[in-house]
């Protein structure tokens, strides 16, 4: 890092003698301006290249996990170049939504009966017109579980979906309790920590395709006040200016905990790590605003054979843009399309990983 910023200020400096020389000469002012446009701009990608573009960190703790993503999912051994003028974490996060474009698709929506009286909207994106898996009955199938407040409609779901029809799958969005316009029948939303209803739609979509292979791809982690007033206080909830003030007014209580600290406790994968038996490849950004560097659980997935960690240096949070104007798809999705391709097609020897 010191070896570094002493080339970016080595570099700075000779481009001042530089300018500095060019202004002695008596250049134009048209001159002298784009001397330091061009000046400017290539210690700036001087400072891309070298700092922000990176390759990204392959974590796991098994040598045949690592392999078989390094052969079929080739994206994890390549250099990440997040668009140039808004590669910071924050510009990321924030800009995704507006840039990013919204292709259509066309669901078929289900609702489906949970054991408490609620019900659960799901999204199908069938692919039947795709002749890579004609049958039904067999074709793969990709649950998405959108990210918080997210539904089916989301850019980046739609980007994920559009990645799988390429590919002949089958999608089916799960959208959580209260968000995607359904009615909500029971005072009970979700949260990071419970899985009852994922386990739920899981049971369905398998009893529903039975031979067909199932794999998951979730991302990051609304409701009706007439149904939730009778249990909390929504004026004084809706006053909460941070997500931890939210979840210590609403979900903790709603889900039964004593603390805000328990619920989180009961919420962070880093004591839920050890227990996955699945191979499970998650990937998150270093500067992601929400779940930064520090707080990724990287000892814990070392430990485990079944998990891999792969970790980009820039992306914020569901950002991961990438290209000079990144309206199409992303990162994100490129990670996607390889990985589940790779699961469905080298099934057999993931299986001995």
């Amino acid at each position: 890092m010191i070896d570094l910023i002493w080339n970016v200020n080595t570099l700075t400096r000779d481009l001042t003698v530089y300018l500095e020389n060019q202004v002695k000469i008596n250049l134009s002012g048209s001159g002298v301006g784009l001397s330091l446009v061009l000046g400017f701009g290539a210690a700036y990608i001087c400072y891309y290249l070298s700092s922000v573009a990176k390759k990204p960190q392959l974590i796991t703790g098994a040598t045949r996990l690592s392999q078989f993503l390094q052969r079929y999912c080739p994206v994890v051994t390549e250099t990440y170049y997040p668009t140039f003028w808004c590669w910071e974490a924050r510009v990321q996060t924030l800009l995704r939504p507006f840039i990013t474009t919204k292709p259509y698709v066309e669901y078929r929506n289900e609702l489906i009966k949970t054991a408490d009286g609620g019900h659960i909207s799901l999204d199908w994106s069938d692919s039947d017109d795709n002749a890579l898996y004609p049958i039904s009955t067999t074709r793969p199938t990709v649950l998405i579980l959108p990210g918080l407040t997210g539904t089916s409609k989301e850019s980046y779901i739609l980007h994920m979906v559009k990645q799988s029809e390429i590919l002949g799958y089958r999608c089916v969005i799960f959208n959580n309790r209260g968000v995607s316009g359904e009615k909500l029948l029971t005072p009970r939303t979700y949260c990071a920590a419970n899985t009852e209803d994922l386990e739920t739609v899981i049971s369905h979509v398998q009893k529903t395709f039975v031979e067909a292979p199932l794999m998951a791809a979730g991302v990051s982690m609304g409701g009706h006040r007439h149904v939730l007033e009778k249990l909390f206080d929504i004026d004084y909830i809706l006053k909460a200016k941070t997500i931890r003030e939210f979840d210590e007014r609403f979900t903790s209580l709603m889900f039964g905990y004593k603390t805000i600290a328990d619920y989180y406790r009961d919420a962070s994968p880093n004591h839920k790590l050890k227990s996955i038996e699945i191979p499970v490849l998650c990937l998150n950004a270093l500067d992601d605003v929400f779940s930064p560097g520090h707080a990724i659980p990287t000892q814990s997935a070392k430990q485990n054979p079944k998990v891999a960690l792969l970790l980009t240096a820039h992306g914020g949070h569901i950002g991961f843009l990438e290209g000079i104007f990144p309206r199409w798809a992303t990162y994100m999705d490129r990670v996607f399309k390889q990985f589940i391709q790779a699961v469905f097609e080298h099934k057999d020897e993931l299986k001995n990983t």
